[in-house]
């Protein structure tokens, strides 16, 4: 039926813009959850820059702190070791010697004294004192070092126990003017310096420090675990050196501990090079606070917006609905239920022009009941509504087509348009009509209808007033002829087909 077609087509509208409000929140949404989680993930790489420079300032000032004590502490070496090849220093006497040999040695809490070395290992001269005991270092690393290898320069030892002090041993090679092994001179950096050096650092419980050599022995760690120091990470088969290069830094579990953390090397080319880490719980602590806090905003306000968007969708729709329900009223006849002589001239005028466009045939029926007024004087006004009512009955059950308009077009007429519907096909829908509305009554002298058919191809320029006058004067003529009856209209004029 045309009606709920129309009433379809009235509430569609209203749907889409519901569909419309809740997609576009639901856009919104995340639109704006994908800017917070860009804003955040910005954040987040910001505070592991952040972190990064200051591991890197930090790795960077410790190393030029423990560079800078190695090169004074190496120009004490030298100075020694090429002051034993002057010809008078065993000419001399010991307090001379020492003046000579160790005027220009470093002296510091941290640094061992300057011990000489024979070819053959044995203690010759400590800067500690003029007499020293016998003591013979030839078995050591940093003896053998320097003794099968001429230009091995500075040698830096594994950490070790020396002279009763965990230390570094630093030795040099004493060479004759020909090359000729002659002994090692060699001094020691107690692991005091390191701890000194790292107390004086604002660091977390969880902040390590480590200073490795450059074969990746460890040298001293922070927090300080004997066990891990002298350790090297070169035997370890889960952990490359590619995975922290000079000056660069990497984030995950390390090699000494399963803590995750981000680490960061320094920079140089200095015999000993520090990697300072910080646990990744405590790089984004901060960050992981802000996310969680603009992260519950956002879901409060998503939430909010959905739900203000659902509550507006249903007060759309319920709206529709009741837009729909009065369009209905504006537009239905309240005693038949057909449509009313408003919404009939708006659908012949629709439906008019698309014929035009289609150049398709237009069908009118203009169907009025039989001596309705006689009826309505006698039996009164409600058993005359009873008749106008089952009339729309049989009319309605006889015209089923979802664009057809069957209406009620004043008092006891009514009007049914047929698009695309030839005069022999609408007459017969008029006979249906009309059979059924004879079938219905009991009394077939009141209770009877006529039609008027009109159908028509309309042309440009025609109006449809003229079909609905061919119907009429149809209706007239099966008036005049006797009643109960269906009459085509015949103007060959108008194109109408009889």
């Amino acid at each position: 039926m045309l009606s709920g077609w129309r009433d379809v087509t009235a509430r569609r509208p209203w749907r889409i813009s519901a569909k419309l409000l809740i997609i576009s929140s639901i856009v919104t949404v995340m639109g704006f959850s994908a800017i917070c989680v860009n804003v955040m993930l910005d954040m987040r790489r910001g505070e592991e820059a952040l972190a990064r420079q200051t591991l890197e300032n930090l790795a960077t000032s410790i190393d030029a702190d423990i560079s800078r004590n190695i090169e004074i502490y190496d120009l004490s070496l030298k100075a020694v070791a090429g002051n034993m090849l002057l010809p008078e220093i065993n000419a001399v006497s010991k307090t001379i010697r020492h003046l000579i040999l160790f005027d220009h040695a470093t002296t510091a809490k941290h640094f061992g004294a300057i011990q000489v070395f024979d070819a053959e290992g044995r203690l010759t001269i400590d800067a500690s004192t003029l007499d020293p005991l016998p003591e013979n270092r030839g078995d050591e690393d940093y003896f053998r070092v320097h003794r099968d290898n001429p230009g091995a320069g500075l040698f830096i030892s594994r950490p070790m126990l020396f002279r009763g002090t965990y230390s570094i041993v630093l030795s040099r090679r004493i060479s004759d003017t020909d090359g000729g092994f002659l002994g090692v001179v060699a001094g020691s950096i107690r692991f005091s310096y390191f701890h000194e050096l790292f107390e004086r650092l604002n660091l977390d419980p969880e902040d390590t420090i480590t200073v490795l050599k450059r074969d990746r022995t460890i040298m001293m760690r922070r927090p300080f675990d004997l066990d891990i120091i002298g350790r090297s990470l070169g035997t370890r088969q889960d952990w490359k050196s590619e995975n922290l290069q000079v000056g660069g830094s990497y984030a995950g579990k390390g090699p000494v501990d399963a803590t995750p953390r981000l680490y960061v090397r320094s920079s140089g080319t200095n015999p000993l090079f520090v990697v300072a880490g910080k646990p990744l719980s405590a790089v984004f602590a901060l960050w992981q606070r802000e996310a969680l806090r603009i992260g519950a905003v956002v879901l409060l306000l998503a939430l909010f917006l959905l739900g203000s968007a659902i509550g507006l969708a249903r007060e759309i729709g319920r709206r529709a609905e009741a837009e729909s329900k009065l369009e209905e009223m504006a537009t239905t006849d309240a005693l038949t239920g057909l449509k009313n002589r408003r919404k009939f001239d708006q659908v012949i005028d629709s439906e008019w022009r698309r014929a035009i466009r289609q150049k398709t045939p237009v069908a009118l029926l203009m169907i009025d009941a039989d001596h309705f007024k006689a009826y309505n004087d006698t039996f009164g006004h409600q058993a005359g509504d009873q008749v106008l009512v089952g009339i729309a009955i049989c009319i309605s059950d006889s015209v089923s087509r979802a664009g057809d308009c069957a209406a009620r077009y004043g008092g006891e007429e009514f009007a049914v348009l047929l698009p695309n519907t030839s005069a022999t096909d609408a007459f017969k829908v008029a006979e249906a009509i009309r059979g059924k509305v004879q079938g219905w009554s009991d009394d077939q002298t009141t209770s009877t209808v006529s039609c008027g058919i009109a159908s028509l191809v309309p042309a440009i320029g025609m109006d449809w007033s003229i079909l609905v006058a061919a119907a009429d004067k149809a209706l007239y003529a099966a008036k005049a002829g006797g009643r109960n009856q269906s009459v085509v209209a015949s103007l060959p004029k108008l194109s109408l087909a009889a």
